[in-house]
């Protein structure tokens, strides 16, 4: 085990942790209406419709495949009587569609934010480097998982996730990490860089989920149209349509 891999795998994740932490605390201090993805809906709709639902949802299920793999050891899904077969073609299956999925819709994204100038004149200098480490991070995650379609393939759940919840106990398992396979290493340094640079870019707005809206009261609207004044309900239709009296004055004494 040489110095490299520890500063990489030993050292380096909690040096990510303590920047990823401090840069947000740093961020809602300082910029705390930032926290926003600078909506371009204004300006086009139509691709945006499409490529958003696509790439939030499928993300949505990479995160949770991810969840699931690194975080529930082996010995959990043998208890609950998951074949390892079941196990990694479920994954093979679930996960490479949701990869697909949010590749596709981050593919035309960058197409909407490449083609229509309005979109492309906002974007930020933070984008420039948030967009393509994003897609470089995709599509090394996707490699990773075509890997693992063959019956000898690396199982990951013995090597990456025993490294991964190493690292909650402070005893970072090095070695564990460092005999994976290369595509699993080279996506695992490309996460770590988009984790150091969330902060610092729109990324920030995940922690902003409207997750508010499913307990808010409804809201009220008053139409513009102005009500009709209604009768009086003692009032019958014939009265209702007679005009009032005028009282006359008389005389002062």
């Amino acid at each position: 085990m040489n110095h490299l891999n520890i500063a990489l795998w030993g050292v380096l994740p909690y040096l990510i942790l303590a920047l990823f932490t401090a840069g947000s605390a740093w961020r809602y201090h300082y910029d705390r209406f930032g926290f926003t993805t600078r909506s371009s809906q204004l300006h086009e709709h139509r691709l945006l419709g499409i490529g958003g639902p696509l790439f939030h949802y499928g993300l949505l299920f990479v995160i949770a495949g991810h969840v699931v793999g690194l975080l529930i050891p082996e010995t959990l899904t043998e208890r609950l009587r998951v074949s390892e077969s079941l196990y990694h073609a479920n994954a093979l299956l679930v996960g490479g569609t949701a990869g697909l999925a949010t590749v596709t819709g981050l593919g035309i994204l960058l197409y909407r934010r490449l083609r229509v100038p309005a979109v492309r004149a906002a974007t930020s200098r933070s984008d420039h480097a948030v967009y393509p480490l994003l897609t470089t991070v995709l599509l090394a995650g996707l490699t990773a998982t075509a890997t693992g379609a063959g019956h000898h393939s690396y199982d990951y759940r013995r090597g990456v996730s025993i490294w991964f919840r190493s690292l909650f106990t402070l005893d970072p398992d090095v070695p564990a990490m460092a005999h994976a396979p290369l595509v699993y290493r080279i996506h695992a340094l490309l996460a770590m860089a988009m984790f150091a640079l969330w902060p610092f870019s729109r990324l920030v707005h995940a922690f902003t989920a409207p997750l508010g809206y499913l307990t808010r009261p409804y809201v009220v609207y008053r139409s513009r149209t102005p009500a009709r004044p209604h009768p009086h309900p003692a009032l019958t239709s014939a009265d209702a349509g007679t005009p009032t009296p005028r009282r006359q004055r008389g005389p002062r004494p």
